[in-house]
């Protein structure tokens, strides 16, 4: 059997990097009702009531909230459930992703 030489080099440490990390932005509009918003931020965000409460009336007051941080698609995923839901209900709201 002939002996043959490999050109392949092993790396001898591995680097690891965390993912990087989306903010899940809610917008105030004047027709989604502050209702839909709290709703919206406990079944999809999993926030609690009180929680949800307080980032609905800074999204109200501040014209935006962070309603959470993950990684990329989380983030897209918790987008486009919330915005389908906001659709179906007849609701303009919009929700974006920035880099936290």
């Amino acid at each position: 059997m002939p002996n043959t030489q490999s050109n392949i080099k092993e790396r001898d440490t591995v680097r690891l990097h965390e993912p990087r990390k989306y903010n899940v932005i809610l917008h105030n509009d004047d027709f989604t009702t502050m209702e839909f918003v709290v709703k919206i931020l406990v079944t999809i965000f999993r926030k609690s009531e009180q929680e949800a409460n307080i980032l609905m009336l800074m999204v109200h007051k501040e014209g935006q909230a962070v309603a959470g941080t993950y990684s990329l698609d989380i983030a897209q995923s918790k987008v486009q459930q919330a915005t389908n839901q906001a659709r179906m209900e007849g609701f303009p709201l919009r929700l974006t992703i920035q880099v936290d």
